[in-house]
């Protein structure tokens, strides 16, 4: 599978041995984090490492904000995906790991901690992007964990400004299986790098009727089970993707697509996901660094 271009500078704020071995140009920490983008990727047998301090390449939002109680801070992200992913005889729902990582460094996460009744068992986890919370997301739909980790919910405007290509097929990241991720642009006939770039529509749709249990009311998309897939609704399939040609593939590969419409970020894997993206946050019970809610 080609590489994707990174956008790299060869240091890290940090020692990174995670997987056994320290990428070229990455220095041990110093004193005091730095809080310019930093980002390499090393290829090394069957698998790609990136490694991040997690800092975004673009303007933010102003962080803390009301809603939002956090402050960017430096990362010590150590990421592994497959260099020549496949498809996998089933799918994997993202539930909440992070689903993959931009060009940048910086961290897709679609999902959040915020449930009815602040109650994960409920069944009803809010959605980011559904206007109905304000999450004090910024103008790339991101925004700050307790941690300090900056990650985007949905279509990260600023890196797709700073890559320049705002309107065209544009790849932006790696999915956890090691998939590559584009920006919501795709051409019309998936086999055909000749046809029409267009805007990628998603199969999702928001359910009909009313919620028989928990908030009750009217499907409206405030939560993630509003949604179902609709297979052939839209131009991609339950992964929020397809199989085509793409600028860096010309033979064609699965790729994802970030969409204006929810998933946004897809929520299942069509591959085989690495454990390096699933979270490890505070156990159950435990407060999260900070005392800020984890989103």
């Amino acid at each position: 599978m080609k590489q994707l271009t990174f956008c790299c500078i060869a240091t890290l704020c940090s020692s990174i041995t995670v997987f056994g071995f320290p990428p070229p140009g990455f220095s041990p920490a110093g004193n005091g984090a730095q809080s310019t983008n930093k980002v390499n990727i090393v290829t090394k047998g069957n698998y790609r490492y990136i490694y991040s301090n997690g800092i975004p390449d673009h303007e933010t939002g102003r962080f803390p904000n009301r809603n939002n109680p956090n402050t960017i801070r430096p990362q010590r992200t150590e990421l592994r995906i497959l260099a020549n992913p496949k498809v996998a005889r089933n799918i994997t729902p993202v539930r909440h790991s992070a689903f993959g990582v931009a060009t940048n460094g910086v961290l897709f996460d679609p999902g959040t901690a915020e449930f009815w009744r602040r109650d994960r068992r409920s069944g009803w986890n809010y959605e980011a992007l559904s206007g109905k919370i304000n999450m004090g997301l910024d103008q790339s739909n991101a925004h700050v964990q307790p941690t300090g980790s900056y990650h985007y919910h949905g279509l990260p405007n600023g890196l797709i400004t700073q890559l320049k290509k705002p309107n065209q097929l544009t790849a932006i990241g790696y999915a956890a299986d090691g998939f590559p991720i584009y920006s919501q642009y795709g051409y019309a006939d998936a086999n055909d790098s000749n046809s029409k770039i267009q805007k990628m529509k998603s199969s999702y749709q928001i359910k009909r009727g009313k919620r028989l249990n928990g908030p009750g009311g009217n499907f409206d998309g405030t939560f993630v089970e509003d949604y179902a897939f609709v297979a052939n609704s839209g131009d991609l399939d339950e992964c929020n993707g397809r199989v085509g040609v793409t600028p860096e593939f010309p033979d064609g590969t699965y790729h994802y697509y970030l969409t204006e419409d929810f998933p946004f970020i897809p929520r299942n894997y069509r591959g085989t996901p690495d454990a390096s993206f699933q979270k490890r946050g505070p156990g159950p019970g435990q407060r999260p660094p900070g005392g800020g809610r984890p989103f």
